[in-house]
């Protein structure tokens, strides 16, 4: 076998060992390893490529930026458990719940909210669903519709900052934290605002698909109401803009004074007051936060280990050229390479993780995107959006999972009178899908979505460019007060001559040293 088809081999061997189910952090690993033996063996590289493998992987795992990952996670745990999703549903459902589809969209906002301050999907869609299925299901709404809107909505928190896959798309791209947050403002209000479209649309084709809430089922009115509101709501902004706003991460702040990391543990204070605000601070809640905290970190540390001992044995066999030359020959050119890109990613989110899609195939990816011209950041937050469905589709839609499991637990305990099929879970997730697939080809063909927000780059037209030296003394032109009374102050055509003729006696002087000498 000749080294330039050994990158095929060793790409179509990772596909198939995602695919068996086994582990992908130690089958990347094991993958990893047995390739870079072989190639030792064939004389490929010398074995002192693979010496440099401890201090390799030691290298990455000692990036502050990933010290970020568990501060927001528990960040996010906290949050989960200490009752905010609850009032805020409550209120926002009495609020909007008159109005058709007005539980659909308190989902959506609460979702959106969520989203910016826990970071988590799984624990936005249990919340949402204990609290928001039997409500729904109570005043008629379609099964299809309440449990694909709050499948959706828990899924927006993929992509609204803090993002725990944003931070690590930063991370592989090498760009900020701060500008990828930014980046991923303008499609998460897009994708509110497509739900809300949709469920609008549903409002008024099929009504009784959203009835609206009777105002007799209300317990709480006016400014009681409002106040309930902005006691959730405004905690969760002062919160929202201490984590992103000291970190650069808010559209019109340009200056960051934490790092992520430092914003993350500030986060984790906020996340405390909350809980304590809340009354729901106690050991029992820190204890689970912690362990959900440590498993997760541990799962992405393992991931990016064997993702690292793959990829550097298939850069080593140059299996970044045969990606490059793979992609860069697409028709289209860019807009082709990211059409091309996005229906990879799409079916790859059947069998993978959004970790293990941003550690093992955007190392790959991401250099191919720079070379081509494409905006890092416009990248990472496409790849984002896309990656959203990933929880959203069989056979390993989480958000799916979660729904299933929640629909099951409220129908055992005597919340909801029926069972949820599988296939109303399945079927109703197909429009979101379809919307979220939507926001991808606004962002491919609208860059403009995801750039908006940044702070723009400072051009410089090259022509415009203009040196100046300073000038020589002895050129400079003599002073009007070393000129003799009625002596005129020699023409620019006599400087150059006197200039000349200096050096020419320099010169000669310079001659006759040698010849004495000689």
């Amino acid at each position: 076998m000749q080294m330039e088809n050994f990158a095929p081999f060793m790409f179509g061997a990772l596909v198939f060992i995602m695919l068996i189910g086994f582990p992908v952090a130690f089958s990347l690993a094991a993958l990893g390893l047995a390739s870079g033996f072989f190639a030792i063996e064939m004389g490929w590289f010398p074995p002192s490529f693979m010496a440099n493998l401890p201090l390799n992987v030691f290298g990455i795992l000692s990036n502050d930026l990933l010290l970020a990952i568990p501060f927001f996670t528990f960040m996010g745990a906290i949050l989960e458990k200490c009752g905010l999703a609850e009032d805020m549903l409550d209120s926002m459902g009495q609020l909007f719940g008159p109005v058709r589809g007005g539980l659909g969209y308190s989902v959506i906002i609460v979702g959106f909210i969520l989203g910016a301050i826990t970071g988590t999907v799984a624990g936005q869609v249990i919340a949402m669903a204990l609290i928001s299925l039997p409500v729904m299901i109570r005043y008629g709404y379609n099964m299809r519709y309440a449990t694909g809107v709050l499948a959706a909505s828990g899924t927006i928190t993929q992509l609204v900052p803090p993002s725990l896959i944003l931070v690590v798309l930063a991370d592989q791209l090498g760009r900020s934290v701060g500008d990828m947050y930014k980046g991923a403002w303008g499609p998460s209000i897009l994708q509110v605002l497509i739900f809300a479209l949709y469920t609008f649309a549903l409002s008024i084709v099929k009504p009784h698909h959203v009835p609206g809430v009777p105002k007799e089922a209300r317990t709480m009115s006016g400014w009681a109401l409002w106040v309930k509101c902005l006691r959730g709501i405004i905690p969760s902004a002062i919160l929202i803009f201490a984590v992103l706003g000291s970190m650069g991460g808010l559209p019109g702040i340009d200056t960051a004074i934490a790092t992520p990391t430092e914003a993350g543990a500030m986060g984790c204070v906020g996340a405390l007051v909350l809980a304590a605000i809340h009354r729901r601070l106690s050991l029992q809640l820190l204890w689970e936060a912690m362990v959900g905290t440590m498993r997760l970190t541990a799962m992405v540390v393992f991931i990016l280990i064997g993702s690292r001992v793959f990829s550097m044995v298939f850069q080593g066999v140059d299996g970044a050229k045969w990606v490059e030359h793979m992609l860069t020959g697409l028709p289209g050119g860019q807009t082709g390479f990211l059409i091309v890109v996005n229906i990879f990613i799409f079916f790859l989110a059947f069998f993978l993780d959004f970790f293990e899609i941003a550690f093992i195939i955007l190392p790959m990816l991401g250099p191919v995107a720079d070379k081509m011209g494409i905006d890092l950041i416009w990248f990472g937050v496409l790849l984002c959006v896309n990656m959203q469905t990933s929880f959203m589709h069989p056979p390993f839609g989480f958000a799916l999972f979660y729904l299933r499991g929640i629909a099951d637990t409220l129908f055992k305990e005597g919340r909801i009178e029926k069972p949820v099929k599988s296939n109303d879970i399945y079927l109703g997730s197909i429009p979101w899908v379809l919307m979220q697939l939507i926001l991808v080809v606004i962002v491919i063909f609208v860059p403009q979505s995801v750039t908006m927000f940044l702070d723009k780059e400072q051009k410089i037209d090259i022509d415009k460019v203009k040196i100046e030296m300073p000038e020589d003394p002895a050129d400079a032109p003599k002073p009007d007060a070393d000129l003799k009374p009625g002596e005129a102050a020699p023409s620019a055509a006599d400087q150059e001559k006197a200039a000349a003729k200096a050096e020419d006696d320099e010169q000669k002087k310079i001659d006759d040293l040698f010849k004495e000498k000689k």
